[in-house]
């Protein structure tokens, strides 16, 4: 594939979504030379903070996204549940990328679990559930425990419940919305490894080290780069993710959330079509980070090397916990901290987060339990 003339500096990359990530990718874009316009609901969003150019608007207010389109050479987006009619009443107008139809798989679980299995990567067995009386006929067939979920909306631990017995299957039917539901056999996991992969507008992959990541309270509380498994699974999360990247057609950034299983093999989770929590430690710990690699994809500028310099653990820094530990991450040496700008410490919000920068090979001397003193 030939690669396209990338877009000169001082182009303007439309950014939808003004969370941290948003954020992270126009600073990131500033660095390269480029602009960045985000278009978001909330005025004082962190990405509308450092943005170049800003549209507050709902994503539903298509006059407002067609004078977007006019002031803009590119689109992107910052997260998986914009709209699909937003990206629509865009494409056509101006480039997109992520386009639609990756969109559309990254924000229904049931079309990311089709779509995974075409693209070769093992999944756990699931079942579409569209009547309280399907989710009786898919837990005879899938068993118990398993996990109930929305298609749709649900992120850190949101919209699912897990199915232990019989009686809990109506309440959990009845409380999930909006439906159809999905449900998912509860994997007997040991760990969860992810992977990031960038493909490029000329088709060129690159793909980072697999991290092992752990949880607090469903939301990401560490990432351990690279990830402290057999080199084989390690090797099998990086094809998986690159098997992804080139199903989709992507032209962006895309991570892949997978479960661990006690013999070393991996059952593919969740897509996410853009940059990932779990490659924050790509910032500090390669030659070039997972916002400047997923910039310089939408813009089509040759990718970066993926290149780790230094092993890294990331932590995230949430909620009043992570406002606490903020002074302290910013004194810590060999530390960076990152900070998205939200007033409010509520609990279960992400802050901030900062990576620990470690000597090459050090954390697979690290024993599973390790966490840094006073993480």
């Amino acid at each position: 594939m030939t690669r396209p003339e990338p877009l000169p500096p001082g182009s303007t990359i439309g950014i939808l979504g003004g969370g941290q990530l948003g954020r992270m990718s126009a600073m990131a874009a500033a660095r390269l030379g480029y602009r960045a316009h985000v278009y978001a609901p909330d005025a004082d969003s962190p990405g509308m903070q450092v943005a170049a150019a800003r549209t507050v608007a709902p994503y539903e207010d298509v006059a407002a996204l067609h004078r977007f389109a006019a002031e803009v050479d590119v689109v992107t987006f910052e997260f998986e549940n914009v709209p699909a009619a937003t990206l629509a009443a865009l494409e056509g107008r101006v480039p997109c990328r992520p386009g639609l139809g990756v969109l559309a798989i990254g924000q229904d679980r049931v079309r990311e679990k089709r779509f995974l299995a075409e693209a070769g990567v093992p999944v756990a067995p699931w079942a579409e559930v569209g009547s309280e009386a399907e989710l009786h006929a898919a837990v005879a067939r899938i068993g118990l425990p398993a996990v109930l979920k929305t298609t749709r909306m649900g992120y850190d631990g949101r919209g699912q419940a897990v199915l232990r017995t019989p009686e809990d299957i109506a309440p959990a039917y009845a409380r999930l919305e909006p439906k159809p539901l999905i449900l998912e056999a509860f994997v007997p996991f040991a760990g969860e490894v992810s992977a990031i992969a960038a493909r490029g507008a000329d088709g060129t992959v690159v793909v980072y080290d697999a991290v092992e990541n752990h949880h607090r309270h469903h939301i990401l509380d560490l990432s351990f780069a690279p990830a402290r498994v057999p080199e084989a699974t390690a090797a099998a999360a990086r094809e998986n993710v690159r098997r992804v990247a080139e199903a989709l057609d992507l032209v962006g950034i895309v991570a892949l959330e997978m479960f661990l299983l006690a013999d070393g093999t991996l059952l593919g989770n969740e897509i996410a079509p853009r940059p990932h929590n779990s490659g924050h430690w790509t910032m500090d710990a390669c030659l070039c980070g997972q916002f400047e690699q997923h910039v310089r994809a939408v813009v089509g500028l040759p990718l970066g090397p993926a290149t780790r310099h230094a092993d890294s653990v990331m932590r995230n820094l949430v909620g009043p916990e992570g406002l606490a530990a903020w002074p302290e991450m910013v004194a810590a040496p060999q530390v960076v901290a990152h900070w998205y700008g939200k007033e409010e410490a509520r609990a279960g919000r992400k802050l901030g987060h900062a990576n620990l920068l470690l000597s090459l090979g050090k954390i697979s001397s690290l024993e599973k339990g390790w966490r840094p003193g006073g993480w």
